[in-house]
Formats: C-alpha cells, structure tokens, sequence
C-alpha cells in the first residue's frame, strides 16, 4: 500500500530526501529527485533530509513526552550518516503511514517502543544516505568510493581534499538507494553512546515550545464539557439559559450523556458550566465506594478463572514440597496525575479535518476524526504537539471526540479543555490487582511450584478486544508467566474483574503491578528459606543470563555483600519487560512511628545498546520517582457512585524532599536497543518494600504502604 503524503512538502530546492519503507519484511531505501513538484508516492518510516545549506533535518513521528527520543533518534540516524552532530535538527512530523511502527502498524508512542521497534530501520536510513553521498563524491573526482571516508558532515578524498553533504545532496539525489547499506560496527559509532545536548531543551527552556494547553489560532474558541459524575448517569435537565448569560458564552452544545459549553475564553466557558446546574440522574452504581469495589475484587479472586499458564505438574510438586507458604498482595486504581490537563483543539472543515493535540495516538486520532466527519483517513491531518506528562493517558480519544464534533457544530475551530478535577473524574485509571500466591520449597530450599491467581480488570477488553482470547488479557499477567525466573512447576490464572471503573494503559502496564507481587513473595520464599535474597533470585536464573547480570551489577554496585549504615536495611527486586531487564535496589530505615525514609536507590539497567545515556540516566531517575510516589501515596478513592479524588489535594504525590540519592549504571554491550521508560518502573516499589522488611520485620503487601502496620511502642 502507498499513501502520498499531502501536507508537507518534503522536497525543499536543492534537498536530498531519504526514506525507509517496510516492504516483505525488508527496509528499502527510496530517494526522491529534489525537481519534482509533488512528494513521491512512497511508504516511508523515517524520514532524512539533507538540505544545501548543509542542515539535516529528521522528521519524527514520535511524540515528544520529554523522554528523549527527539534526540535519541536523530543521534542514531546522524551517526550511521556520519553527520556533524551541530547541524543536526530535528522536527515533528505529521500523522501518516510512513510512521507507524513497523510491530504494530499503527503510529503511537508508547510500550517504550520508539526506538526498539526501529533500530534496524533508523540505522539503514542514515547509512543508505551516507552510500549514496559517498558515492556522488566519488563520481565528481573520478574515483572508486572506497577511496573515500564521510566524516562530520563531510566526504574526504585520499588527497584531503573534501565536499561537503550540503554541496553533494542534489547529486547524491539522484544515486541509486542501495537495498542493503553497510551498518557500522558498534566500535566505530561516534554518537550513539555518547551524552549530547537535548535538542528539544533550548526552546523549552525559553518558553518557546507550545504545548498543546498553550495551543491558539486565529478564530478558536474554548470548550469545557460537563460529564457525569457518577457510572451511567445521565443529564436530566439543565439551564442553558443561565449559561448562556454568562459573558463570552457562545453555545451550549447538548452531546451523548454530556453537555458542552462553549466560549470566548476559558473563564468563561468554565463559568458557564458552573451555570448549567446540570440535574443528573443517580446512576447504574449508587453504591459503589472503596469497601463495594474491595468486595468485588476479593468475590473474584475466589473464583476459578482462566488458566493463563501452566507448566510441569504444580499439583504434584506441592505434595513433594517440604514447605508451602502462600500469601496475598493487593494494588488500587491509580491516576495517570500527568501535569497538562487533556486538550485538543480541531478544525472541521468542509474537505479537511485539522487537529492540535499532544496525542500518543496518531493514527487512532485520524481514525476517530475520519469516522466523525466521514472525511478519509488523507484528509485528516494531525499535527502533534509537545506534551506535558502521558504515560499511556494520551491516546484516548475523548477530547479529540468533542472537539471534532463541536467543531462541526459551530463551524470554527474548537479547543477542548480538561480541567484538573475532570482529569482525575475520567481518567482511564491503571488497574487494580488483587492476587494470591502459593509456592513449594524443597528440603534445600529450591523453589519447586508456583502457582499465582490474579483478579483484575482488563484493559484489552476495551481498546484491543481481538487480544483478549480464552478470557485471558495479556497485559493483565505481564510479569507473571513471564517472569526472569526459571521454575519447573508454574500455574497462572487469570479472573477478570468488570467494574464500570474505566481503566486504560499506564507506565509499564501490567507489570507495573504484577511485578511488585511476584518481587514481594520471591523475598519472602528467600526469608522462608534462610537465604540471601539476591542469592536465592540468582539461583533460580539461567546463569549469565541479562536478568541474572543486571541483579548481579545492582548487587555490586549497591554494595549488597557490605554492612548496612546503622539503622538502615536494603532491599532489591528485579524486572524484564519491553525487551530490557532493571533491577533496583532499595536503602531505608524505618521508624517507630511508622515513618520510612528512602535514603538511597541504586538502578542498574540492561537496555541493550544505549543510544542516549543521558535520556536512559534521566529515565530511570523519573522511574525512580514515579515508583515511590506510587509506592507511598497514590490510590484513587471511589464514593456514591463515582471517583471522589478530584485534586492533587486528595491525590498526594512525591515531593522533592522525599527523593533520595539515585545512583544509575547502564550494561554495557551491542545488543538491539531495548526499552528504556517502562522497565525502569516495576521493581522500585517491591525492592523499597523488601527492604522495609529488612529494616523492620513488618511485610507491607498492599500499595500504597499503610505506613500504621510499621508502628511499635
């Protein structure tokens, strides 16, 4: 399929464009004349542009959520290109099919995949480009290109005399795309692996960058739309009267189950919702509060579920056991508490559908817009702007909704706003997760038999309902089945909860609570046993293995074999998810009123080749932060019906006081980029918790800690 790409024009005078397209399973080069009058009619994922004035830009289809892959990318591309770093810029580019991750299909930042899913491609397409001005050189002296040695920005004779990419690019536009480029050995990157000046940072740091809060153009007006407050109500009545005699009201726009207010600014439109005084119905759930959804939870657990896995005999390996321990671990409904509120601003108009917003999910939002204005899928044009915090929260779809459809009702363009109360009302809230665990030893202390039963939620069910099969969600027993560990006997089983609690996709996903069961009980098997924690993990790896290896450096790096500070305990837990594998290791002391102080955090991180130190170094310090704020504070409260958290004021967060020393080391070695933002997170809250343990006898298994239970006269 090839899909012409119609809002940019990619071939600037005197240009060299190169693009990189999956076709049967192979990266082919395409290069484009810079004479042509229109794009050419290609499919690529990324895309090269070498400019005369010897720029080189790399448009990425990416969002940037401050995770660095807006220099991440260029950096990889730059170095296969053998580019001079200053003159490297990059861009955002439009939602369209040449940047779709090639796994999945669909153009979307997420699962920690913008560059895992590319490594190959990114490389081929700054070697393609390198090949080909090589060889235009080589053309103009007259001589063999493997003569010749590209080196900033530049390819040099074997005389030293030298062109520049700028000076080469329309002739090397019209060499040949070579199908196959030679990569560089990982010996001879310049770039990748090096710290590097952010590219997005200067901007942000002038106030220049627009966030799609900041977003304004010509003509817009300001949306706030009241939902219900409780599952399945409904608007019983309203006065559109008294909303409409609020100064800079425009409309008050009736939609399915909520109500629209429209205006010139945001006061006012937030003034105008105050007006409507909505009449809303009672609800489908009047009783639903934080004991209702506990009973729920607790009823399914006692269910039979579905077997999501299943290995050797765990039945028979439990008769064999010489000890059998069983604990239970329970997680709540968390916020996605990202700092910009949801917005979008949208343009309908009578043969194009324009779109403004800091979106996970471009092609979804083209999706949306196209089957909301019957427009095609070509005439839906998505710009995507910088976002403030997302962590899975901004590929829904609900801004994007109303702004589509008021915008055709008003005929203007419409910018939605979320305020910081409706944030918390309809987020797709992170699952909660009740489990129980039952696990054998044998006389030495092996662990012999696993079996795990998990009741949650899922989240396939609503956004990918063909991944859910036998009643099994995927992502509901991530960091169950697959876990770094290898075990014999091994049962997993699976009890989906249905709540009309909406939840949806948050950093790390399911492991990000399923990996603090698995990490808690492992240490307690360990203290069961008489055994050193990070022993008896290491035993129960492949030996050698890059989860075995990663626990080892935090181990090592943790000072793990050395005496704890007077007062201190220190704990670890380990992870592998998203083609990564972490460990963390955690330094607190505990107390007698229960207070805990998290003094050090030690995180060792095996992502494979590591493209940007500096974003892997700043990820994991966010991961970090991230694990104990949910670790401490962060749960979601439920009453009448409905979510009663509704601020930061009844949804603490980690403050900077509270965050302690972290100390970062990165393997090293050549292998695929992996993962870098998801991984970082599962293991910091269960190697916090073990430590706790460590320092004062008291197992915490429920998030966030109840602090109470470490209390001692």
């Amino acid at each position: 399929m090839t899909t012409q790409m119609t809002r940019r024009a990619f071939l600037a005078n005197g240009s060299l464009v190169i693009a990189a397209t999956l076709i049967s399973r192979q990266i082919n080069l395409f290069n484009a004349s810079p004479a042509m009058a229109a794009p050419s009619p290609f499919t690529p994922h990324a895309f090269l542009e070498i400019a005369t004035d010897e720029t080189i830009t790399v448009w990425v289809g990416q969002t940037n959520l401050g995770q660095g892959t807006h220099t991440g990318i260029p950096m990889i591309i730059a170095d296969e290109l053998d580019a001079a770093w200053e003159k490297v810029q990059v861009k955002m580019a439009l939602a369209a099919e040449p940047f779709k991750s090639p796994v999945w299909h669909m153009q979307v930042t997420g699962g920690s995949s913008s560059i895992r899913h590319r490594w190959d491609m990114l490389r081929k397409v700054g070697a393609a480009a390198r090949q080909m001005l090589v060889e235009a050189a080589a053309e103009k002296w007259k001589i063999s290109a493997n003569q010749c040695v590209a080196k900033d920005s530049r390819v040099i004779h074997p005389d030293g005399r030298s062109l520049s990419y700028g000076n080469l690019a329309e002739a090397a536009a019209q060499q040949p795309v070579p199908p196959d480029p030679v990569l560089k050995k990982p010996e001879d990157y310049r770039i990748i692996g090096t710290q590097r000046k952010r590219l997005d940072i200067p901007d942000k740091v002038m106030g220049k960058t627009v966030y799609g809060i900041d977003f304004s153009m010509p003509g817009m007006c300001i949306a706030l739309v009241a939902r219900p407050p409780y599952y399945g109500a409904t608007p019983l009545s309203h006065d559109s009267k008294a909303a409409m005699a609020v100064k800079g009201v425009i409309d008050v726009v009736p939609l399915e189950n909520r109500i629209a207010v429209c205006a010139e600014t945001t006061w006012a439109a937030m003034k105008g919702r105050r007006a409507l005084a909505i009449n809303w119905s009672q609800g489908s759930h009047s009783d639903l509060n934080d004991d209702t959804v506990d009973k729920v939870f607790k009823a399914q657990l006692e269910k039979s579920g579905a077997v999501a896995g299943n290995s050797g005999d765990v039945e028979k390996a439990f008769a064999q056991s010489a000890r059998t321990i069983e604990q239970s671990y329970k997680l709540p409904y968390i916020s996605h508490a990202q700092v910009e509120p949801i917005n979008c601003t949208a343009h309908v108009e009578k043969q194009r559908c324009r779109i403004w917003v800091p979106t996970q999910g471009q092609t979804a939002t083209q999706l949306t817009a196209s089957k909301l204005t019957g427009l095609p899928i070509d005439k839906v044009e998505v710009m995507t702007l910088p976002a403030g915090g997302g962590f899975g929260l901004r590929g829904e779809q609900d801004a994007v909704v109303d702004s589509v459809l008021l915008s055709q009702k008003l005929n203007r363009p419409v910018k939605v706003i979320w305020t910081r109360e409706d944030d918390f009302a309809n987020d797709r809230f992170r699952p909660a997760n009740q489990c129980k665990i039952k696990a054998g030893l044998d006389k030495n202390g092996r662990l012999i038999a696993w079996s795990h039963k998990v009741a949650a939620p899922s989240v396939m069910s609503r956004v990918m309902p063909q991944a859910v099969k036998n009643g099994i969600d995927p992502d509901a027993v991530a960091g169950i089945r697959d876990m770094p560990y290898s075990l014999p006997n091994f049962f997993v089983n699976y009890v989906m909860v249905n709540l009309p609690i909406t939840v949806g996709w948050w950093r790390s996903v399911g492991y990000s609570v399923n990996v603090f069961a698995v990490e808690s009980f492992i240490d307690e098997l360990a203290h069961a046993a008489g055994q050193d924690p990070v022993q008896f993990r290491l035993d129960h790896m492949q030996k050698h293995s890059r989860p075995y290896n990663v626990l080892s450096l935090a181990a090592e790096k943790g000072d793990w074999s050395s005496p704890v500070p007077e007062g201190r305990a220190r704990g670890v837990a380990v992870t592998s998810c998203f083609e990564s594998f972490a460990a963390h290791m955690a330094e607190v002391s505990v107390e007698k009123n229960g207070a805990i102080t998290v003094h050090k955090i030690f995180c060792a991180l095996d992502c494979g080749t590591a493209v940007y130190p500096d974003a892997i170094q700043a990820q994991a310090e966010g991961g970090v932060i991230m694990g104990l704020s949910t670790a401490f504070y962060e749960k979601i409260r439920f009453s009448n019906g409905g979510v009663k958290t509704a601020n930061y004021d009844d949804y603490p967060v980690l403050t900077m006081s509270e965050v302690p020393d972290i100390e970062v080391y990165v393997v090293k070695n050549n292998l695929k980029a992996g993962g870098i933002g998801e991984p970082v997170f599962p293991s910091v809250a269960p190697a916090v918790a073990n430590a706790i343990f460590r320092a004062s006898g008291v197992r915490l298994r429920e998030l966030p800690f109840r602090r109470e239970l470490l209390t001692r006269g």
